[in-house]
């Protein structure tokens, strides 16, 4: 009979006690494995959906953090406003030749619990969301150019709210809205459900920045033409821009008249050249009064001094359960050996070599710990499960619940080595067995 089979048969033996070994050690790995892939899933996530613009102009108040988590993944509103001038000055203004996209929008309010972020048609057009996928529409279509109160429903708004297209919503301001007489509420007409992006933007409500400029006045589509000649009252939450070369710095060559040249990418500029020797996020914080933040690295220092810490001290403490957990199984094993004393002097007796029995004892322990890691995984799994539609809630992040990662395949050796370690004094104490006394009633 193989070995193994003869440290199983030992565990059934002892059902209750091996099943309790097992289920304590169990604990220890579904915290260890919980916390890996959340954090996991949760930095991946958040870096992947930072990736679609290089920059996020934003109000001075707060911090760079609070404008990305407010301009990006709508997890909060921002402290303040920014005039509606400054996006056209990014756009087609003095700092023109080194954006190539730049897109405006306004945090306001929620329908039925989802964000409501007003911006324009070219939200879906011209930018790509993890850096690389173009927008697309599972129902409908963008925002037309004139259709001042048309709405873009992200997938998983569209479905819990329950919205299609042709259906109408009254947009709901908030008191952080950038709108200062802005009436309760007005009426957009959804034109389109996008298809589904793995971002936050599938929990958002994105209704028409004219539609939204024009609830300053009235509903009516008049109004918007009497807000158009007003823009310099009209204020924005955030600019998400996309740089040309990822905000390099300019080049500078001497033409034929040994004049100097700055070229922004492949582009000539006739700009000064002092300006242009600062970054575009440098320029913009020193001509205007805004703050400059780059999504990936505050998302990256987000995770390096603030979550990945608490990771750290989550999975020290998940580590000390299966610790303890170890050393009950050490206990439990070591005061089994005085019962099978017995046992293991008959297996001597027909012929077993010490190193045999020291083997079976040490594969007992590696069958509790690998029996307490899959029951771990699938606590650990199932825990995520549960707290998943909570981190979307809190975070507007999806936590798949059997997403694995890598990480978890060094809990399977981790544990063997571990088994061995416990597993040894017992296995000593059955290798030094003294056949004659065990045998003597």
């Amino acid at each position: 009979m193989p070995l193994w089979k003869i440290a199983w048969r030992s565990i059934q033996h002892r059902s209750l006690a091996s099943g309790l070994t097992a289920f304590s050690m169990g604990l220890g790995v579904a915290l260890v494995v919980a916390v890996i892939v959340i954090y996991g899933v949760l930095n991946q996530t958040f870096m992947r959906s930072a990736q679609g613009y290089d920059i996020v102009v934003g109000p001075p108040k707060g911090s760079p953090l609070e404008i990305v988590l407010g301009a990006v993944f709508y997890s909060s509103y921002l402290s303040d406003t920014i005039p509606y001038d400054y996006f056209q000055q990014i756009e087609t203004g003095p700092y023109a030749p080194e954006v190539q996209t730049a897109v405006p929008i306004a945090l306001a309010g929620q329908v039925a619990g989802w964000q409501i972020v007003a911006t324009t048609p070219k939200f879906f057009t011209e930018l790509r969301y993890l850096d690389k996928y173009t927008y697309t529409f599972r129902e409908g279509e963008n925002m037309k150019a004139g259709g001042d109160f048309d709405a873009v429903i992200g997938y998983t708004a569209a479905q819990k709210a329950k919205l299609k297209v042709g259906d109408v919503f009254k947009a709901s301001l908030s008191k952080h809205t950038p709108l200062e007489n802005g009436k309760p509420s007005d009426e957009f007409t959804v034109a389109g459900i996008l298809d589904p992006t793995g971002t936050p933007n599938d929990q958002a409500v994105f209704i028409n920045l004219e539609g939204f400029f024009a609830m300053n006045n009235h509903t009516e589509k008049t109004a918007v033409d009497k807000v158009l000649t007003k823009r310099a009252d009209q204020r924005i939450s955030a600019v998400l821009v996309l740089t040309k070369d990822k905000d390099v710095a300019p080049t500078i060559t001497k033409n034929a008249r040994g004049q100097d040249e700055v070229h922004i990418g492949s582009e000539l500029t006739t700009q000064d050249l002092n300006p242009l020797t600062m970054s575009l996020g440098d320029r913009l914080v020193a001509d205007l009064d805004v703050q400059v933040a780059k999504p990936t690295y505050e998302i990256t220092r987000l995770f390096d001094m603030i979550v990945g810490r608490i990771q750290t001290v989550l999975i020290i403490f998940a580590l000390m359960v299966i610790i303890v957990a170890a050393i009950g199984m050490m206990v439990s094993i070591y005061n089994s050996m005085n019962e099978r004393r017995q046992e293991i002097a008959i297996m001597r007796a027909l012929g077993a070599k010490r190193s045999t029995v020291m083997l079976i004892i040490l594969l007992e322990s590696i069958l509790l710990s690998l029996g307490g890691g899959v029951i771990g995984m699938t606590i650990g799994h199932g825990l995520i499960a549960g707290v998943g539609p909570i981190i979307a809630s809190a975070v507007m992040v999806v936590v798949n619940p059997w997403h694995f990662q890598a990480a978890e395949l060094v809990l399977i050796p981790g544990l063997i080595v571990l088994a061995s370690l416990v597993g040894y004094l017992p296995a000593v104490v059955a290798y030094r067995t003294d056949v004659a006394q065990s045998l003597n009633p």
